[in-house]
Order: C-alpha cells, then sequence, then structure tokens
C-alpha cells in the first residue's frame, strides 16, 4: 500500500470542494481525497501484484473479490489521512468505466451507497478521463492540449478541449502498447508485471542488435499497430532457442527502441494535426501506465522541444491507476455543475470521442 505523491499534503488547509475518488477498474483497489485548490489530500492504494503474479496476469474474478474485501477500509483510510470528515465531503466520485465489469460494479455501488448515505452527489467518472485531466492537477495544464494515452488497455491521440470534451486522432488497431510490452515480457520469460520489467532489461540491453519493424511509419494517419511488433519479438526467439540473459536484454532494448520509433512519428503527425486546429495550444501530455517508462518520456520529451510545445507527464505514482485522478476528474465535472443519478449502469466500455470511427483494435471502443 502507498500514500505517496509530490503534491500529497494531508497537513495543507482544504478548499472545496472536496472530493472522495474510488478506483476499482482493474487490480488497484483505491480511494483518496482531494480538493478544488489542486491539493491531494490523502491518496491510498492498495495493489493486487501479489494475488495475479501466479497467474501471469490480472484474473477479474480474483481482482473484484480483492476490491470488495478492501474497499471499504480503504475510503476509510483515505478520509482518516485527509484529516477530513464527512460533512467536508462535497461529492463521492467513482470510476464507472471502462474497465474490467466486476470491478468497476464494486466501486460504482460503494461510491452510489455512500452518497446516497450522506446526502451527496455521486459522479461516474471515465476511468480515462481520469487519466487525461491529471496533468490538470499535477501542472495546472489548459486547455486546448494534445494528449497521448498509453496504458495497458489502450493507445489513443487526443485532443483535449476540456472535461468531457476530447478528439480522437488516433488509435490502435490491434493491440495497446502497455499490452504489447506484457505479452512481449511474457514470450522473454520475465515476471509479471511484465512492462516494468522489460524497461529493466532493456537498461542493460543493445537495441541496435536485433532489427525490429517499426509499425505504420510514415503513414498518412495517427493509428497505432503493435502486433506485428510482439510477433517479430516470438521470431526472434524462437531463433535463439536458449536465450541468455544477455540476448533477453538486447532484444528487450530492440523492442523499447522500436515502440518509442511508432510513438514518435505518430506523435509527430498528430502534433501538425493539433497545431493546424489549435495553434494557442502549447502542451503535449502524456498519460497513462506506460507513461512511467522512462525511455518513452525521454524520447517525447525531445520530441515536444523540437515542436515548441511543453512537454507533460504526471509523476511516476500518478501515472498508473489510483484514486486522485477520479477524484480530480470528478471535481471537473462538479465545478460545471454536472453529476451522475443512482441510476448509473457501470460501463465495460466507454469511448472519450463517442463520435470517433470506429476500429478494430483494444480501447478503441472504450
Amino acid at each position: 500500500m502507498t500514500n505517496s505523491n509530490p503534491k500529497l499534503d494531508p497537513a495543507a488547509p482544504a478548499k472545496g470542494p472536496i472530493v472522495l475518488g474510488i478506483e476499482t477498474s482493474c487490480d488497484e483497489t483505491a480511494a483518496a481525497v482531494v480538493d478544488g485548490e489542486r491539493n491531494i489530500l490523502a491518496n491510498v492504494v492498495l495493489s493486487q501484484l501479489d494475488d495475479h503474479a501466479p497467474y501471469g496476469g490480472v484474473v477479474p474474478e480474483v481482482a473484484a473479490r480483492a476490491h470488495l474485501a478492501h474497499l471499504p477500509g480503504l475510503v476509510a483510510q483515505a478520509l482518516e489521512k485527509s484529516g477530513c470528515d464527512w460533512e467536508d465531503i462535497d461529492a463521492v466520485a467513482a470510476t464507472g468505466g471502462p474497465g474490467l465489469i466486476g470491478g468497476v460494479i464494486v466501486g460504482v455501488m460503494m461510491a452510489k451507497g455512500l452518497a446516497a448515505a450522506r446526502g451527496l452527489p455521486f459522479l461516474a467518472v471515465n476511468h480515462l478521463e481520469g487519466h487525461a485531466l491529471t496533468p490538470r492537477l499535477t501542472d495546472d495544464v489548459a486547455f486546448p492540449y494534445l494528449l497521448l494515452l498509453v496504458s495497458g488497455g489502450h493507445c489513443q491521440l487526443l485532443i483535449v478541449s476540456g472535461p468531457g470534451d476530447y478528439t480522437r486522432l488516433g488509435t490502435t488497431i490491434d493491440d495497446a502498447v502497455g499490452e504489447a510490452f506484457d505479452k512481449s515480457a511474457k514470450l522473454m520469460g520475465l515476471s509479471y508485471p511484465g512492462g516494468p520489467r522489460l524497461e529493466a532489461a532493456a537498461a542493460k540491453g543493445d537495441a541496435s542488435r536485433f532489427a525490429l519493424p517499426r509499425p505504420m511509419i510514415g503513414r498518412d494517419d495517427c493509428d497505432f499497430s503493435f502486433s506485428g511488433l510482439k510477433t517479430a519479438v516470438r521470431r526472434e526467439l524462437e531463433k535463439l532457442e536458449n536465450p541468455t540473459e544477455q540476448d533477453i536484454a538486447d532484444l528487450s532494448a530492440a523492442f523499447q527502441k522500436s515502440v518509442g520509433d511508432s510513438l514518435v512519428d505518430r506523435t509527430r503527425r498528430a502534433i501538425r494535426l493539433f497545431r493546424q486546429r489549435h495553434p494557442e495550444g502549447q502542451s503535449l501530455v502524456v498519460a497513462g501506465g506506460v507513461a512511467a517508462n522512462k525511455y518513452l518520456r525521454a524520447r517525447l520529451t525531445a520530441l515536444a522541444g523540437e515542436n515548441g510545445l511543453d512537454f507533460v507527464a504526471p509523476p511516476i505514482g500518478l501515472c498508473t491507476d489510483n484514486a486522485a485522478m477520479i477524484a480530480w476528474a470528478g471535481l471537473e465535472h462538479f465545478r460545471r455543475g454536472e453529476t451522475s443519478g443512482l441510476d448509473f449502469a457501470p460501463r465495460p466500455r466507454w469511448p472519450l470521442d463517442p463520435d470517433a470511427e470506429p476500429k478494430p483494435g483494444a480501447g478503441v471502443k472504450a
């Protein structure tokens, strides 16, 4: 369990509105309290890594049961750490989707029950919007901005014009980038969670040793593809037969560089479109779990600088799933007078841009 963040300040005088946030969309159970002055008064996350490690990935039923067992205690801890009483809370926000539906149901029902019992407004928050608006919490980024959303289930480029106002420029047509990291790591025999293990191995490797493809580079759109890259990793492993630790390090470095080249090329194209539509825009934002990868951050920081944009990425602890981002996204909507009814139905899929062209890739409908 963690409760550390650069903005975390339980001693700070809270300034309204104050929102309690709940996150249960995947394998982290989390609760947080955030105020209107961008203070994270409490941010408590219970990781389920040990529960899922024996299976090499997240098991939905195991995750849902863990959320059910631990969420009430985490909410109580968040309130205690924040120094707030229920009388100080102005609204309750919870991830309403997208995500593993069993876990989403647990969080939504808990939030609805608390809101109803305390006579508070309830806000169902899009999990992806939580990631998308986190830079507003951490860095007060002005609208509009260009967002690269990269996680285990999603890989999208979007123009963020305001809460609930998103224009998708590109998305993956198959695997999400985080999924490609995790599956490639599993192919290489790296332990769960694969993404961080692959990044650590890559730091010791020679990226030039293996000639892996650069998916979608040069295309006149902003879409992504990573399934072919994953297949190329498998073929290289088959050639090695009994790969050594250095073989894995070199292949990890080659994979990570290929992903970086693809992300930079696709994002460069998106920057041109963003600038055409919003010349006043000043920021390239990267959010989601894969934004914690230091190599990819460095590549994208350089790209932003080359194009005269500020590069913004949340602190590492706020890249992965957490409830502070849910509380903040709820707070942004609450300030606009927007709340959700207690008849809200949890959603396994919930697109940020419902008008975008449907495509077959991971997270497109989410």
